[in-house]
């Protein structure tokens, strides 16, 4: 008979882990441009709000340095997110109307989190997240652009039309206690991201790469990020939380040189925030956070779509969007000994343009306002479940279409998203 070893809490986490970085399939998960509106399940349920609230771990994701107090834990979770987008065109004397929304509206986005105290100073942990949300599956159709009713998509290219982005983020942490109320913590960012496009045909003639613009499958592209944090909490109940990451130089998508900018080029935008956490009551927990998303500066999402030079030139045509500032309000309640209940609410910039609309049909990240509540129930001393819910009603961009601009009227287009997601979280306390 074959003995069976047990396995034990560290090990099973970088199991996962290693399992997740294989599989790589984080799927869309579009809130704060492209960006979570939270990440671990008790900060989703809160808005969001993480950066000084230690017992919402993840820190590797929301404030490296929160590793330091957050205690030994293991907590693995999935939440199922259900984005709605489409478009609508309004026509004019060369493009007839039209209307269609985007399949595949129901992803499933895994996470996971460990930490462990080596000290009563020093702790690590490894956390798993993810990005997405420039996605869109729209359905080929027998539209016309300008050579009689065809197989065109309504980008006038050919067949399904839409894109596909996923990253994957593994952030091992290392946090250290500085004093007895403050701390510091680091997370290097293993990244990996894939992409897709299909049917962008129509834009074949703008590009320097036409066999490098769609069609060609997933691509893969990888880089080495950080993100630093610091920590204090003091008796008086008011903690301050500060988070930063750089941009991370990502390896170029070779298959898509002829759509992004610089030859394929699709970094990861610098980020930073700043939180307060206030313990108003014995029961009563708020929490306030700031972020910024440095969008505008990588070219191939920051760069306007009416760029005169050609797709995948370092100056070629983008989405268009801009700088993100995000405002994260939440409260935590211990309702009773084994309950705890949580709201909040999640206002950002819209990072999509009128004057940009056309390109931004592939990747409608236009929601500004989300809205949470969260639980988290003790089965017992060491273990919990905790759930978590977002809504985001629905919010849409307007603007003159781009191929009007090109000689071919077209009026005008409306990109449109609304948002749910239900996420559910078991914890471990060891």
């Amino acid at each position: 008979m074959t003995k069976t070893t047990p396995c034990r809490a560290p090990a099973c986490a970088y199991s996962v882990a290693a399992m997740l970085g294989l599989a790589c399939a984080l799927p869309a998960q579009a809130t704060d441009g492209y960006f979570s509106h939270g990440y671990g399940m008790k900060s989703m349920g809160m808005g969001g709000a993480s950066v000084a609230v230690a017992d919402n771990a993840f820190a590797g994701a929301n404030n490296p340095a929160i590793a330091a107090w957050a205690g030994d834990r293991l907590a693995l979770g999935v939440n199922v997110f259900m984005p709605s987008r489409g478009m609508q065109r309004s026509g004019g004397a060369a493009l007839p109307a039209a209307a269609v929304d985007s399949d595949s509206n129901t992803f499933y986005v895994p996470e996971l989190d460990y930490n462990r105290s080596l000290s009563a100073q020093l702790a690590v942990g490894l956390t798993v997240y993810g990005n997405g949300g420039m996605n869109t599956d729209y359905a080929g159709s027998n539209y016309n652009c300008g050579g009689g009713p065809n197989t065109s998509n309504v980008l006038c290219g050919n067949g399904r039309l839409g894109v596909d982005l996923q990253q994957l983020i593994i952030a091992p942490t290392v946090a250290y206690k500085v004093s007895e109320n403050q701390s510091l913590g680091v997370s290097p960012l293993l990244v990996r991201q894939i992409f897709k496009a299909d049917g962008l045909q129509g834009f074949s003639a703008m590009s320097g790469d036409a066999g490098h613009l769609t069609n060609n499958g997933y691509d893969a592209s990888s880089g080495i990020g950080l993100r630093l944090g610091y920590l204090g909490q003091w008796s008086s109940g008011l903690g301050l939380g500060l988070s930063y990451s750089p941009r991370t130089s990502m390896s170029k998508f070779s298959q898509y040189a002829g759509l992004f900018a610089d030859g394929g080029s699709f970094d990861i935008p610098e980020n930073y925030a700043v939180g307060l956490s206030y313990q108003a009551t014995p029961a009563l927990q708020l929490a306030a956070d700031y972020q910024m998303i440095k969008y505008g500066a990588v070219p191939a999402i920051a760069n306007a779509s009416s760029n005169a030079a050609p797709l995948g030139a370092a100056s070629g045509p983008g989405f268009g969007w801009s700088d993100v500032n995000v405002y994260k309000l939440g409260l935590q309640w211990q309702a009773t000994p084994a309950l705890q209940l949580r709201a909040g609410v999640n206002i950002s910039d819209n990072p999509v343009k009128s004057s940009n609309v056309t390109f931004n049909i592939l990747a409608p990240g236009v929601m500004t306002t989300h809205y949470t509540l969260g639980a988290t129930y003790a089965l017992s001393s060491r273990s919990e479940l905790t759930l978590a819910y977002m809504y985001a009603g629905s919010n849409s961009v307007t603007g003159a279409s781009m191929y009007s601009g090109l000689g071919m009227p077209a009026g005008n287009e409306t990109v449109r998203m609304s948002q749910q997601s239900l996420g559910l979280q078991w914890g471990w306390k060891f």
